[in-house]
């Protein structure tokens, strides 16, 4: 049996047009399994979620490219992004797990598909290989212009966040750094993440209110705050992604147009929309103009 909840079947609307190549930066594919099993000891087990159901919502919702993230329950197997990848013809990039031992030559192979970064989880219950392992694969990456893409929480990005700007490439916080919600905008851990703004190789994903909030609540409006705060600071350097489909959700499962239009609320203008939907994924996942 699965043991994640599976997204919502019916979502509320987008309440706008969303710029032309308007990026959704954050979401997973889960196999099917019958085409693309789950990894031996998995961290977890997801109902599938295939590139078509993906596809669907993007349709739904008006995004027209999009970056799949490498998802733990298929390890380092990345049959099941490499076929949305194939399928997406040049809309969609994606951000891989990788081997300690992966070759450049594996890299340039998956660069050539569309792979575009490196993902590293700092958060207990999923953690995958270390610093150690990240800095030894670093200077392999390098010069196919990929990043760091991190997913930490409250626990682990104090102690990331000084190593992270030693670093000679570009690094994405997921999820606004997963921070508590109910510790504020003053929260140290998130006066650090505002602090990103003066670092140029920076970027973070205003994605994951529910995994921010600390109520657990639709539409997990105690996250807000730290959304506006940062769009406020660093527009040039945000991202935004549904994070579909929300696999590990501790409470409501969010609803993706819902998590859109709480975004397009707090961020009228329609020029920075279009910088954080439009400009920024294309600059950091090289979509073509």
């Amino acid at each position: 049996m699965p043991d994640c909840a599976a997204p919502l079947a019916q979502i509320t609307p987008a309440s706008q047009v969303l710029p032309a190549q308007a990026c959704d930066s954050h979401f997973h594919v889960f196999g099917p399994a019958n085409v693309f099993p789950y990894a031996e000891g998995r961290p977890y087990t997801p109902p599938d979620a295939p590139f078509e159901q993906l596809r669907q919502l993007h349709q739904q919702l008006g995004f027209s490219r999009g970056v799949i993230v490498q998802p733990g329950c298929h390890g380092y197997d990345m049959s099941a992004t490499l076929d949305a990848l194939d399928k997406g013809a040049g809309q969609y990039r994606a951000v891989a797990l990788v081997a300690p031992d992966v070759s450049e030559q594996d890299i340039a192979e998956l660069d050539r598909r569309g792979v575009r970064g490196v993902r590293y989880n700092f958060v207990a219950h999923l953690a995958n290989g270390g610093w150690d392992e990240l800095a030894r694969v670093v200077p392999r990456i390098a010069p196919f212009g990929w990043h760091v893409c991190i997913h930490s929480d409250q626990a682990s990005l104090m102690g990331l966040l000084p190593r992270l700007k030693t670093l000679p490439i570009p690094f994405v916080i997921d999820h606004m750094g997963r921070v508590a919600a109910a510790q504020g905008v003053a929260n140290e851990a998130f006066q650090a993440l505002l602090a990103l703004r003066d670092q140029p190789n920076a970027w973070i994903k205003i994605s994951g209110l529910d995994r921010v909030s600390s109520q657990g609540k639709r539409p997990f409006q105690d996250a807000e705050p730290l959304m506006a705060a940062l769009l406020d600071v660093m527009p040039q350097r945000l991202l935004w992604g549904t994070d579909w489909p929300h696999p590990n959700v501790a409470g409501d499962m969010p609803d993706d147009g819902e998590l859109l239009n709480t975004f397009l609320r707090l961020c009228p203008d329609p020029a920075m929309q279009r910088q954080i939907l439009v400009d920024n994924p294309q600059a950091l996942y090289r979509f073509a103009p």
